[in-house]
C-alpha cells in the first residue's frame, strides 16, 4: 500500500492518502437487498438493518461482534505522538493495511484529521455537542434519515463503555493532560453515518472530560485516473455547451437563451456519485433512494 501525505493550502499536513491494490474486497463489508443492510466482519454479522418503507430511516440492531482493527494503545507511544496527527494516521494505516477484516479495498483512500462537519455551530460544551453526535440505542436504535439526514452523526460499533470504566478512566487522564490519541472514524453513506472503528472508549474519556475527542477520518476517495478522466469529460461537455450557446448567440441574438434561463455552461456537469467506495443501499442510489433487487456487497 503506497502513502503520500497531503498538505493544505498553507503547507500544513492535512491527511495521508492511502493507495490500496491486491485486495478485491474488504473484510468489514455492507450488503444491502431489498430495504435490508447487513455490516459484516468476516463471516460475523455487526449490524443489522430494516430501512423504513418510505426510506425515512432505518431501524438497526447491533450483535455486539465487531473487533477493532487497531491493537491496544499504550500510554507511551500516546506521549510519543501528542499532538502529530500525521504520525497517527501513519500509525493506523500500518495497522488497517495489516488487518483483514478493515474496511480497506482497491482504490484511493483518505485519512484525514480535518472534519469540518462536527463544527460546534452552537457552541456547546464538548460534552453536549459529542453527547448529541452520538447515535443512542443498544442493541436496538434507530438513525432518522428524515429530520437528521446530512447532521453527520457518529454510530458507534459496540457499546460506549461508561465513565467509571477502567479504561475510561486511564484514557480520560490522557484528555486532560492532551495527550489522548484519536478516534479512528469511518464514513458509510449507506447509513450516513460515521461508525467507530477503533476509540470507543478515548470517545467516552473525551465527553467525560468535556473536551473536543481528537479524530482522523477514513473515506474513500476517487483514484487518479477516475479523476483525470472526470476533469476531461467535465471539460469536453462545458466547451460543448458554451460552443452551442455561441451558435444559437449567432442565430437568435438576444432572443437566445441564458445560462439563467436555461440549462447552459453553469449547469454542474460533474456529480459525486454516493455509491463508489461508499456503501449506499443499492448500487448507485443514495441512502433515502430505493434499494437493490438482489444481496450484493457494496465495495
Amino acid at each position: 500500500m503506497r502513502r503520500t501525505d497531503v498538505f493544505g493550502d498553507g503547507g500544513a499536513w492535512t491527511g495521508l492518502a492511502l493507495e490500496v491494490e491486491s485486495r478485491r474486497l474488504p473484510g468489514l463489508r455492507l450488503f444491502a437487498a431489498e430495504g435490508r443492510i447487513l455490516l459484516a466482519q468476516g463471516e460475523r454479522p455487526v449490524l443489522l438493518a430494516a430501512v423504513d418503507d418510505d426510506r425515512c430511516g432505518v431501524g438497526f440492531r447491533r450483535t455486539d461482534a465487531y473487533r477493532s482493527v487497531v491493537p491496544p494503545l499504550r500510554a507511551a507511544a500516546a506521549r510519543e505522538a501528542a499532538g502529530r496527527p500525521d504520525r497517527w494516521a501513519y500509525r493506523f494505516a500500518e495497522h488497517l493495511a495489516r488487518a483483514a477484516d478493515g474496511p480497506l479495498h482497491d482504490g484511493r483512500w483518505l485519512l484525514s484529521h480535518e472534519v469540518p462537519a462536527f463544527w460546534n455551530h452552537r457552541n456547546l460544551p464538548p460534552s453536549a455537542h459529542w453527547g448529541e453526535m452520538l447515535v443512542e440505542g443498544h442493541p436496538d436504535g434507530y438513525l432518522d434519515w428524515f429530520v437528521h439526514h446530512g447532521a453527520w452523526e457518529v454510530l458507534p460499533l459496540r457499546p460506549v463503555p461508561d465513565h467509571d470504566d477502567a479504561r475510561v478512566k486511564a484514557y480520560r487522564k490522557q484528555a486532560r493532560d492532551g495527550i489522548l490519541p484519536p478516534v479512528l472514524l469511518w464514513w458509510v453513506s449507506g447509513l450516513d453515518r460515521h461508525v467507530v472503528l477503533d476509540g470507543h472508549a478515548r470517545l467516552a474519556a473525551a465527553i467525560a472530560e468535556s473536551v473536543a475527542p481528537p479524530l482522523l477520518y477514513l473515506d474513500r476517495t476517487a483514484p487518479g485516473d477516475e479523476v483525470a478522466a472526470g476533469t476531461e469529460r467535465a471539460a469536453r461537455e462545458y466547451e460543448a455547451e458554451l460552443a452551442r450557446f455561441a451558435e444559437l448567440r449567432a442565430r437568435h441574438g438576444d432572443a437566445a437563451p441564458t445560462a439563467r434561463r436555461s440549462r447552459g455552461p453553469c449547469w454542474p456537469v460533474v456529480s459525486r456519485s454516493c455509491a463508489r467506495g461508499r456503501g449506499p443501499p443499492g448500487p448507485g442510489r443514495c441512502p433515502a433512494g430505493g434499494t437493490s433487487g438482489a444481496v450484493s456487497p457494496v465495495r
